[in-house]
């Protein structure tokens, strides 16, 4: 009885964990890598660290974004992109 019990409760509680934290994680990432597939030249974009900018060109595993005024062009790893639609007139100065 004590050990139908605690089997109960082991399998409660795995069940907990998987819906708030295993299942949202996977739709994030799932969400986000269709994000990074739907890339195209002229999106905007913020970086992990914090530099936005917009596409140029869209390669196998890179991408080339052009930053500010003075049209720098840097080259990331796809991994590097945090977010899709960022323009540099909706951040707060």
């Amino acid at each position: 009885m004590e050990i139908t019990l605690l089997l109960l409760l082991l399998v409660v509680y795995i069940a907990i964990f998987y819906f708030l934290k295993m299942r949202p994680e996977k739709k994030r990432k799932k969400e986000q890598e269709e994000m990074k597939k739907a890339l195209a030249p002229g999106d905007s974009v913020t970086m992990i660290d914090g530099i936005i900018g917009n596409v140029c060109a869209v390669k196998d595993k890179t991408i080339v974004i052009e930053t500010g005024a003075d049209r720098v062009r840097l080259e990331y790893a796809h991994w590097a992109i945090m977010e899709k639609g960022v323009s540099v007139d909706q951040v707060q100065k």
